[in-house]
């Protein structure tokens, strides 16, 4: 099964700085873990390690659905979605 996930340019120096990637999972949590694995070091950028969840600042989209207002990181995915990694932006 192949998601395609969509990496900020801030978190590019981990994929050889490539914007889209082809990544498996059935969910959101193994599609990190596969994104880990082809990626190394992209999961700290991702999870706040104390607490073991997705950062606050971080958004996470399936198929431009915000996974917040689905299952989080257990939300479902199949074959062709698109997942996109999102920074917050804030300020004032």
């Amino acid at each position: 099964m192949a998601v395609t996930v969509l990496v900020p340019t801030a978190l590019q120096k981990f994929t050889n700085d490539q914007a889209t990637l082809e990544c498996s999972g059935n969910n959101i949590a193994e599609l990190l873990e596969s994104l880990e694995k082809s990626c190394p070091g992209i999961k700290a950028r991702l999870y706040d390690q104390d607490k073991g969840e997705l950062r606050r600042f971080l958004n996470l989209y399936v198929n431009s659905e915000d996974i917040r207002f689905l299952e989080g990181i257990k939300t479902t995915l199949k074959d062709g979605d698109e997942v996109s990694i999102v920074p917050a932006v804030a300020g004032g």
